[in-house]
């Protein structure tokens, strides 16, 4: 069985991902009580599929997510870096392509929207998976974020940080088919930037309207934000 580090080297997230795909989805459902659910149902809201669009649904999984915005008529395919995970979802019939967030391959302005789930934390260059998520969406398109976030009641801030992601680990025994990844997930969920640090983040990789909502008290946030389009050229002066 194998876990990354904090480094994030490609190569070792994806065999930890291979590892925890077999029963994957049982266990994200265990280890959040349920909530799991609800926070995609949230994420389906806030990015709003339409009939006829194309989504892009990056370090998709097992292709959960996928399915869910494609029962809106649009068009989606699901991406992820490890092969094992994209085989653990083959029932779920979505386009799915083995991808490195790094370098999409996808062409320039391609979607009407991205979005990923609990993924981006894993890529070991935020802000350059930004800019590629960017590139591969239309001027105008939108970007929806969810992920774990830091809890804003101080007292639940403390339990959280200090107890409840301690325990992820030890409850990962009983129902993952590789628990030494999540000692690998609970030290990304402790370190990874707060709303505001990835709100910031995202602007630096020139997304504009940047905004996010809380679910759970802070603990899973939702951002979006809004691909600029070109400005208009000026006039020139008439002679």
């Amino acid at each position: 069985m194998s876990r990354a580090g904090l480094d994030k080297n490609p190569r070792e997230v994806a065999e930890m991902f291979d590892g925890v795909a077999k029963g994957y989805d049982r266990t994200n459902s265990v280890m959040t009580l349920g909530f799991d659910r609800r926070w995609r149902e949230w994420s389906r809201r806030v990015l709003d599929a339409r009939p006829g669009e194309k989504i892009l649904d990056l370090a998709a999984g097992t292709a959960v997510s996928t399915v869910q915005y494609a029962e809106s008529g649009a068009w989606c395919v699901a991406a992820d870096f490890s092969v094992g995970m994209l085989v653990g979802g083959a029932h779920r019939r979505v386009p799915k392509v083995a991808a490195d967030a790094l370098r999409l391959p996808f062409k320039d302005n391609s979607f009407d929207a991205v979005t990923v789930s609990f993924g981006i934390r894993n890529f070991n260059d935020t802000v350059l998976a930004l800019k590629e998520m960017a590139r591969v969406t239309k001027p105008g398109g939108r970007m929806v974020i969810c992920e774990v976030s830091t809890p804003v009641w101080r007292p639940f801030r403390v339990v959280y940080m200090r107890y409840l992601l301690k325990l992820l680990p030890l409850i990962a025994k009983f129902v993952s088919s590789n628990p030494v990844a999540y000692s690998y997930l609970a030290e990304s969920m402790a370190t990874w930037p707060n709303q505001r640090a990835l709100a910031e983040l995202i602007s630096k990789a020139g997304w504009e309207d940047v905004a996010w909502f809380n679910l759970t008290g802070g603990m899973v946030a939702l951002h979006r934000a809004t691909k600029p389009k070109p400005k208009p050229k000026a006039e020139e002066p008439t002679p």
